[in-house]
């Protein structure tokens, strides 16, 4: 398929097509579609024929007579349910990265690491087939999981998409010319050990942003990019979520909502030789030493690790809807 060909996420279902389906009670779940098959429940058992063919938003009724809703899942949906080998950036704060970090389309856009794909999905999306992605990832078996996420919803490998294997700092300089990159989103431990590489490709005017979990890292990493003087002064924020309840004159917010999942922080890069005018601020009592920073970011920040045999699962998960995925385009042309 060739990059400027539009995929078909619409019309009547096909095999190879991802469903969601929504129960009676608003379960969701999501399938991949093939001739023969059937999708059981514990109220029934539901056959992908009847699926199949059938628009989509169509309600089918599985062996008993128990109603599904059938749509092709959104962006959105199908982050949330993909195989995952490392923890996605959630819709929320994938929205906010696109708006902060300003991707644009055409732009060259470099993401490490690239975890389970689903931020790259957002950045293919955004940059269409004029722009480019570099993703970087040191484990092979998380940019296994993200290649098959991202071929299952495009139903092909994206030409202007590249995974490179290893340290951003030490493969960035090998893959793109300096100051040739427009964005910058690292999604990583410690952000702060990749700024020398990241200041080198950046543009003029290219922004940096940095989605990281905890207040530590998000100190240690505002004030390296303060130490680099390569930077305009970093912004940080968090988004969060509260969902409403509304029916009839029941109108109230929800019991539960999304709240933290991550730090964005960003700054912009500095044309050569420029020295940023310093802040004019009242004196303070937060001034600090290196040494202080080191004691309040923990040198071992810890990584939660998923282990092998669940890996394995997931890799062969995402595998086989990207094969199948594939098949469907493929059928269709």
């Amino acid at each position: 398929m060739s990059n400027n060909q539009v995929i078909q996420n619409s019309g009547l279902f096909r095999v190879g097509d991802r469903v969601q389906l929504t129960g009676p009670k608003g379960r969701m779940n999501t399938i991949t579609l093939q001739e023969g098959l059937t999708f059981h429940t514990h109220r029934g058992i539901l056959a992908h024929d009847d699926i199949i063919g059938q628009p989509d938003g169509s309600v089918v009724s599985n062996n008993v007579g128990v109603e599904h809703l059938a749509l092709r899942p959104l962006l959105v949906d199908f982050v949330m349910s993909m195989p995952r080998g490392a923890a996605i950036i959630y819709p929320k704060d994938a929205a906010q990265i696109l708006a902060q970090a300003d991707i644009f389309p055409g732009a060259t856009v470099v993401e490490a690491g690239v975890g389970s794909g689903a931020l790259s999905l957002w950045l293919l999306r955004a940059i269409g087939p004029a722009g480019r992605l570099a993703s970087f990832e040191r484990r092979e078996e998380f940019a296994d999981v993200a290649r098959d996420n991202i071929a299952t919803f495009l139903g092909s490998d994206p030409q202007n998409w590249t995974i490179t294997l290893g340290d951003l700092a030490e493969t960035l300089p090998d893959t793109l010319p300096a100051h040739s990159v427009d964005r910058v989103v690292l999604d990583m431990l410690a952000p702060w050990e990749c700024l020398g590489a990241v200041s080198d490709a950046l543009k003029p005017g290219g922004v940096l942003l940095c989605y990281v979990a905890t207040v530590t890292q998000l100190s240690r990493v505002a004030e390296a990019i303060r130490g680099t003087g390569f930077y305009t002064n970093p912004d940080s924020n968090e988004t969060m979520i509260r969902g409403w309840h509304v029916e009839g004159l029941a109108v109230r917010p929800d019991h539960r909502m999304i709240g933290h999942t991550g730090f964005l922080i960003t700054a912009r890069r500095l044309a050569p030789d420029t020295i940023l005018p310093e802040l004019k601020r009242r004196p303070s009592k937060t001034d600090f030493s290196d040494a202080d920073v080191e004691a309040w970011t923990p040198g071992a920040l810890g990584e939660r690790n998923v282990s092998a045999k669940v890996m394995r699962k997931r890799v062969r998960a995402a595998g086989t809807s990207a094969e199948l995925s594939k098949a469907r385009d493929l059928d269709a042309g």
